[in-house]
């Protein structure tokens, strides 16, 4: 089984989507461990729960200091723990721009409405004074704007006739213990899904100019220039001609560069079956360590050469201002 994704999880009072992140992180098919339990507050109750279950915890008031100051004490511990993904749990502390940056895409947070609805505080109310038939939760992603990031998934929850805000958010408390683990385990594991790896390479050779995408015995293809006469600068490769991994194949300056790349780097590049005699080379996308900006590079540098001479000439015109 691969290595598990180590999680720090943030918290303010009891704690109870973060007891049922511990608890699920005892399976042994869970693919991350809670290496860390913090607060803002010594005395969240939290704290003790998670030191019974053996996870080391960190607390730092807030009071007197800036927030940017206690934002950074609370990274430093995080770091110190070695996790790699923070998860909030009733964290009631508005995070600083700067804090949030450095976990950006690694830090996510439970919010009790369906997203974007009701944004802040009192949300069960706000729901049923909407005369919402629905209300529910949400895993997102954190950015700097309070409850804004891209929405991981939600789940719905029916407002009964007789709901008050009390009755309703002890329903959609049952629903977070739920969706909040199983939403962490999707995300720290999506970059061995094929799906999700496809998105990210779609969405990068698409972002070339006049680019298309076209299946070519069977795989996602991009070709550069029109949808007659375009030429492919890239494919997808998901156990394509009987190799067993999930790849970005991409063209090379020739078969010298290829071996050179190889031989840089054989457990990242590798030549493809069907394309490596014609100096193509393949970029494992199933390590878990993807450098995303160098994907990009290569795709861009795979356009170069088979894009029109009309595009790659604007391209060189514009670099020289």
């Amino acid at each position: 089984m691969a290595e598990k994704a180590k999680i720090a999880i943030l918290i303010s009072g009891r704690g109870s989507n973060m007891a049922a992140m511990v608890y699920a992180a005892k399976s042994s098919d869970c693919p991350y461990d809670i290496v860390l339990v913090a607060s803002n507050d010594p005395d969240a109750p939290g704290l003790k729960l998670a030191e019974a279950e053996g996870i080391a915890t960190f607390a730092h008031p807030h009071k007197g200091l800036t927030r940017e100051t206690h934002d950074g004490i609370m990274h430093d511990a995080i770091v110190a723990s070695g996790a790699e993904y923070v998860a909030l749990a009733g964290y009631m502390r508005i995070l600083s721009d700067g804090f949030v940056r450095k976990w950006t895409d690694h830090m996510i947070n439970i919010h009790p409405s369906l997203l974007p609805k009701y944004k802040g505080l009192d949300t069960y109310q706000r729901a049923i004074d909407a005369g919402d038939s629905v209300a529910g939760c949400s895993v997102h992603l954190v950015t700097a704007e309070l409850d804004d990031g891209p929405v991981l998934a939600q789940t719905e929850v029916a407002i009964l006739p007789d709901d008050d805000a009390d009755s309703l958010a002890s329903r959609i408390l049952i629903a977070e213990h739920q969706l909040y683990p199983a939403t962490l385990a999707k995300y720290v594991t999506r970059e061995a899904d094929p799906d999700w790896i496809l998105t990210q390479i779609r969405e990068r050779a698409l972002a070339l100019e006049e680019t298309h995408e076209r299946t070519s015995f069977g795989a996602p293809g991009w070709r550069v220039g029109s949808k007659t006469t375009g030429k492919y600068f890239a494919y997808f490769a998901q156990s394509h001609h009987g190799e067993a991994s999930i790849a970005l194949l991409v063209k090379t300056a020739g078969l010298d560069k290829q071996s050179a790349l190889i031989d840089a780097d054989p457990e990242l590049y590798y030549a493809p079956k069907f394309y490596g005699k014609s100096g193509w080379i393949a970029i494992r996308l199933d390590t878990g360590r993807t450098d995303w900006d160098h994907i990009a590079s290569r795709l861009y540098s795979s356009w170069c050469q088979v894009a029109p001479k009309r595009l790659t000439r604007m391209i060189a015109i514009a670099d020289q201002f």
